[in-house]
């Protein structure tokens, strides 16, 4: 029971699901400005937890051929044997549907949409197409992987406002570089498996190019939260901070005679410690009146 009990729960990816975790609460947190909804928080971050494994699971189901390719996928249990594809996608639609009902019922329309335009674009969108045939589904990954900060923020506000598309730009813009760092490190899993990720398709050298561009235009978004009047000057100061930290991390790759492959797993190591700094920041140095700018 116990080793039937760990295949439900390895192929729903627990690790995305605890990534998400940190992004969720601090855009909750963020939104909240100190006056927390208990209930609300953990119905949210439950239901979206939720949500995310069912749509690690689905992409176990579609991508069992190619995991089967990559020396960090082959031991899936989708792969293995171990998990039928039948009982995964059971198993992954029943999780979306309790992920899905929580956050009908304890949080609201707007956020509930961002939710379902997340899972539709990894699962039907990026999981299902552009994975396999394109050189942007990196790009478009990205967007669903910028969503879950943006569902805890709705979940309080209610509205897409302009912190809520700041949160969207971050997370997206941070995406990319920790994606391509990814690809580099693991170019010759992408490259059995004929996956089109920008190293593989189009070289290494482009792939650092963008790496440093994306990480540049990510540490300007950052401080618009802070500009907006969302956040205070504690986040302006560790936003800088880390972001520029990052982007002379990025620029070391150009160093004569660099090792790429540890090059590229420091700029993905430092890519989540940026992340859960400025989530952990956000949901602590918020402001207490925000400015009031409803988009929707």
């Amino acid at each position: 029971m116990n080793s039937k009990f760990g295949h439900y729960f390895k192929v729903t990816k627990p690790g995305i699901i605890a990534g998400n975790l940190i992004s969720v609460a601090g855009g909750f947190f963020l939104a909240a400005r100190g006056e927390i909804d208990w209930s609300l928080f953990f119905a949210t971050v439950i239901g979206l937890s939720l949500v995310v494994a069912s749509g690690c699971a689905l992409n176990n189901c579609i991508d069992r051929d190619i995991d089967a390719k990559m020396q960090r996928t082959r031991n899936r249990v989708t792969v293995t044997g171990e998990m039928s594809v039948r009982a995964a996608l059971w198993h992954g639609l029943l999780l979306g549907a309790v992920g899905f009902g929580l956050l009908l019922a304890y949080t609201n329309a707007v956020s509930v949409a961002f939710a379902v335009l997340g899972y539709v674009v990894y699962v039907g969108i990026y999981s299902l197409y552009m994975k396999r045939n394109s050189v942007y589904g990196t790009l478009v990954g990205a967007l669903s992987g910028a969503v879950p900060p943006v569902v805890g923020y709705c979940a309080v506000t209610g509205q897409c406002d302009a912190a809520a598309l700041i949160l969207l730009l971050m997370f997206c813009l941070w995406q990319m570089p920790h994606s391509y760092a990814i690809a580099i490190f693991r170019y010759k899993d992408y490259e059995a498996a004929n996956i089109p990720v920008l190293p593989v398709a189009e070289g290494i050298a482009k792939a650092k190019r963008q790496i440093v561009l994306y990480i540049a235009v990510f540490s300007l978004a950052t401080v618009l939260l802070p500009l907006s009047g969302y956040t205070g000057m504690a986040f302006m100061v560790v936003a800088c901070a880390t972001s520029l930290w990052w982007l002379a991390m990025a620029l070391r790759g150009y160093r004569r005679g660099v090792d790429v492959t540890g090059w590229a797993r420091q700029v993905f190591a430092f890519s989540i410690v940026t992340i859960t700094v400025l989530s952990i920041t956000m949901a602590l140095d918020f402001k207490a009146v925000a400015p009031n700018l409803p988009l929707l």
